[in-house]
């Protein structure tokens, strides 16, 4: 289910939008919305390096999947 939200951006991005809608007969609604797709990869990478950062410093662990389930009480 979509899920209106306002937003408020530079004059000149909007025009940008605008052309890049026109140019492709999209809407600005669905170029909005891949580009935060896009984006969510960027995301999702800068998350990662963030977990292994901590990793290497120390600032979080690994538990295995077989502790896991021992403290989750589950036998395997």
């Amino acid at each position: 289910m979509k899920q209106a939200i306002n937003i408020r951006l530079e004059k000149e991005m909007i025009d940008t939008l605008d052309e890049y809608a026109g140019e492709l007969d999209k809407s600005r609604t669905s170029l909005i919305e891949k580009a935060i797709e896009l984006y969510f990869d960027t995301l999702d990478e800068m998350v990662a390096d963030k977990r292994i950062d901590n990793l290497k410093s120390g600032k979080s662990t690994v538990i295995s999947l077989g502790e896991v389930f021992k403290q989750a009480g589950i036998n395997v």
